[in-house]
């Protein structure tokens, strides 16, 4: 019986891959980087120390890692105080969930990101543990970040669902041997090979429901 929810952020709560992908885009041509087509796609689902040297190493910014990745959050915080864009329906499904489950989040968004939508959603509260891709060993696909998120809520990893947009983060949730349920990105749907790995496919978060989420 599934006894907990572990929601991803980015793609299912806050539409924010587009906010991303501009940001960083505009870091990398702004700092006479290499920015290409596969970028984003690349980069979805990877720990903050992962994009970073991606972006240092494959999109030839100069600056280490480290101020990469500190100069990507700063911006990312400003555009959030300027407008959060909360996908529709996000705040009534975690609060319909957090009813009758435990809930927790597994994120490659940066702690400080992670806290900043929470607090502005007001969606605290109703999540017992919350981690960052960048307080794991690997970045999605590897299910570390899923993995440790069921260690802080202390429930086994089979008993818990995942729901997740992307192609690595539904590779992600299936190889922890969590319930998969996805919720496809718009912007960056997943490929079929990784839409498979899904137990249920959801049309928008109005269908997320205990029942859905508990099989």
């Amino acid at each position: 019986m599934i006894t907990a929810v572990v929601f991803d952020l980015d793609g299912v709560l806050v539409d924010t891959e587009t906010v991303w992908n501009e940001v960083r885009e505009a870091l990398v041509r702004d700092r006479g980087g290499r920015w290409h087509s596969r970028a984003q796609a690349d980069m979805m689902g990877m720990s903050s120390p992962e994009w970073s040297h991606y972006m240092h190493d494959e999109l030839g910014l100069e600056e280490p890692p480290e101020e990469i990745n500190d100069e990507v959050v700063r911006r990312m915080l400003v555009r959030y105080r300027e407008d959060l864009p909360l996908i529709d329906g996000a705040v009534a499904a975690v609060e319909r969930l957090a009813a009758e489950l435990t809930l927790a989040l597994a994120s490659s968004s940066n702690r400080p990101l992670i806290d900043a939508v929470l607090a502005a959603a007001g969606l605290h509260r109703h999540f017992a543990a919350t981690v960052s891709s960048e307080e794991v060993a690997r970045g999605k696909p590897a299910p570390d970040v899923f993995l440790e998120a069921a260690r802080r809520l202390g429930v086994e990893p089979r008993l818990c669902a995942a729901v997740e947009d992307s192609a690595n983060g539904l590779r992600a949730a299936r190889a922890a041997g969590m319930r998969v349920l996805a919720l496809p990105n718009a912007h960056y749907p997943p490929d079929a090979e990784a839409l498979v790995q899904a137990d249920v496919v959801l049309g928008s978060l109005h269908e997320l429901t205990p029942a859905q989420a508990r099989g």
